[in-house]
């Protein structure tokens, strides 16, 4: 006799975490694996967190969150989206992105809906619809396509029971970009139909093009059928520090709220004060960070090619995808034997959907030198597979 629920049971684990705890067990083994900041959370952050403890403001702020720091989101997602959002009603505070893809889909989901899963894609998005009742439904993107969402492949998985899509852009794992003129051809297909956009934009601030990010939700037609997701982990380094938020319609972010309220009760309180300070005052920490960034992208993108693997220019986040079919092995045996093999840990990109077979993912948030490092070894593991 089992206690445990079945659709739990029957989740599998994922994909990234797996390489995480075998690499730690390897002596000098390097990790491109694990999509987290290498940089320290800018000092004007921890010295606000620092101060909140001193102050002794360690207790439940509301379950939306802080008003200030919703205030400071607000400006934020008018300035560098266009879209402006009531702090006092249209704004939540989660513990982290990924607590706001939770809610989101348990306030809207009935047993049976349909949601529309882009993939290659984060590896929560289909436990957390399954989990909330739905039936994950995926469409996979393609390399030639640069891994952008077509319009052509969403109506093509548009049903009668489609609640929500969730648009992961910029994207983890594959690195890829919706401009505008992407958007706005998924806008056309969304316009007159009832399914609510989960825009799950967590990298917005770590794109490399010479237009600033784009959200669906800046479209007229969109604005009231997006929940906009977002925090502070990537563009901030605050990964540990669990800082969220859900931006988008009233009734949608009150239902949100309110499972919030019985599940999490509110966002630490030191992290909330934190991020007020990461609004106001680290823009250009973020710059620079992204600046190291994009150095990083395109040292470990020339260096995939000069080895002979096809990787596509990825222009957001923090990993490349490189094609990796032609060494004629597939992506967990890849993975598996080049972490043995010359102790270099890569994620599969069967985590990230079965389209990934023939992929792995690679996350440049390391330092220059590991990056070599890691490189070379690659290099050498792949002539090795070529016969070269």
């Amino acid at each position: 006799m089992t206690f445990i629920a079945n659709h739990i049971k029957d989740m599998p684990r994922s994909g990234i975490r797996k390489f995480f705890d075998i690499v730690n067990e390897i002596e000098g083994a390097i990790s491109l694996g694990v999509g987290e900041p290498d940089f320290e959370t800018p000092w004007p952050v921890r010295e606000r967190g620092i101060y909140t403890l001193e102050k002794k403001r360690t207790v439940y702020t509301s379950n939306a969150g802080l008003l200030e720091l919703r205030q400071e989101i607000s400006h934020y997602l008018d300035n560098k989206l266009g879209i402006k959002y009531n702090p006092k009603g249209e704004i939540l505070i989660t513990v982290g992105a990924s607590e706001g893809i939770d809610l989101a889909l348990r306030a809207v989901i009935e047993p049976g809906d349909e949601v529309l899963v882009v993939e290659p894609s984060y590896v929560s998005y289909k436990p957390c619809i399954t989990m909330a009742g739905g039936v994950p439904v995926v469409i996979e993107t393609k390399q030639e396509n640069a891994f952008r969402l077509t319009p052509e492949e969403l109506v093509e998985k548009i049903t009668p029971k489609t609640k929500a899509l969730i648009l992961p852009y910029p994207n983890n794992p594959t690195g890829a970009i919706m401009e505008k003129s992407d958007l706005a051809a998924i806008e056309k297909v969304l316009k007159y139909r009832d399914i609510l956009v989960i825009s799950d934009e967590i990298y917005s601030e770590l794109t490399y093009t010479d237009t600033p990010h784009a959200s669906i939700a800046s479209f007229e037609s969109m604005r009231d059928k997006t929940i906009v997701l977002n925090g502070f982990s990537k563009a901030y380094a605050m990964t540990g520090w669990r800082l969220g938020y859900a931006a988008g319609p009233a009734d949608i972010i009150d239902a949100m709220t309110k499972i919030h309220q019985y599940v999490i009760m509110c966002a630490p309180t030191v992290s909330q004060y934190a991020g007020i300070e990461a609004l106001k005052s680290c823009d250009d920490a973020v710059v620079k960070m992204r600046k190291e960034y994009n150095m990083r992208r395109r040292v470990m993108r020339k260096g995939f090619l000069d080895m002979g693997l096809d990787c596509f220019e990825a222009l957001g986040a923090f990993y490349l995808f490189p094609d990796i079919s032609s060494t004629g092995l597939g992506s967990e045996e890849f993975a598996e034997r080049l972490l043995m093999e010359e102790k270099v840990a890569v994620v599969p990109g069967t985590a990230f959907g079965s389209c990934g077979e023939g992929f792995i993912r690679c996350s440049y948030a390391y330092s220059i030198d590991e990056i070599n490092t890691a490189l070379e070894r690659i290099a050498r593991f792949v002539k090795h597979m070529k016969g070269e």
